[in-house]
């Protein structure tokens, strides 16, 4: 999943971005508010971590002309401000959830990770497709309760098309979602990520759609 974070504090988008990426995100930062606006305008993110203290155009600013371009990334507010006011003011332009600093990294992952859920109509963080068991927290799938050896590309690969599940996705929206942007990235590598899923969960699991990319069927919750 590929999360954009828009927050001018090296202090705190630093350690967030250790903290998501560990958990095996895709992250990108910018501390400036019209290049964060652009950057959610023109690309397509899981999530955006938005501070409402940005620079150039305020983080508020920010969100009201995403919402007014029917961009429907889930955004999570970052304030330092403590009064009621601003929190509503945030959730009535368009966000889906807040934390007020300070906070602890955990939380804000918890929450990230939920939102991206109820983006995707997700009620648990628990995905059954199949036989297999995909638990987005742990980041590991299991079969009849015993896990299943895979790599983070290949856990990262079945939780996207796992959140957009019965949607064929192309193989470079794969890739904008699986790797960092300064990759080297094989042109074969998402047809390579694919087949070795396969190879391990077997050949049905992921469907090609011919012209349009890959996908898992079904609509299981």
């Amino acid at each position: 999943m590929k999360v954009l974070i828009a927050e001018d504090d090296d202090r705190i988008a630093e350690p967030l971005s250790t903290t998501l990426e560990r958990a095996g995100f895709i992250v990108d930062v910018e501390a400036d508010g019209e290049v964060a606006w652009y950057r959610g305008d023109t690309e397509d993110f899981d999530t955006i971590i938005l501070d409402l203290g940005l620079p150039t155009l305020d983080g508020l600013s920010v969100l009201k002309r995403w919402r007014s371009a029917d961009r429907r990334s889930p955004v999570l507010v970052l304030t330092a401000r403590g009064r009621w006011e601003e929190k509503v003011e945030a959730i009535e332009a368009g966000a889906d959830d807040y934390v007020v600093k300070p906070f602890q990294m955990e939380e804000v992952l918890a929450r990230v990770r939920a939102i991206v859920r109820r983006a995707n109509g997700l009620a648990s963080s628990r995905l059954q497709f199949g036989p297999y068991v995909l638990d987005s927290r742990q980041m590991q799938v299991t079969r009849d309760g015993v896990p299943v050896d895979l790599g983070p590309l290949e856990l990262r690969l079945l939780l996207h098309l796992l959140h957009h599940r019965g949607q064929a996705i192309s193989q470079i929206a794969l890739a904008d979602h699986l790797y960092d942007e300064a990759a080297d990235r094989d042109p074969n590598a998402i047809e390579q990520l694919v087949a070795r899923v396969r190879k391990r969960l077997g050949s049905r699991v992921i469907e090609t759609r011919r012209g349009f990319g890959y996908v898992i069927p079904g609509a299981e919750r």
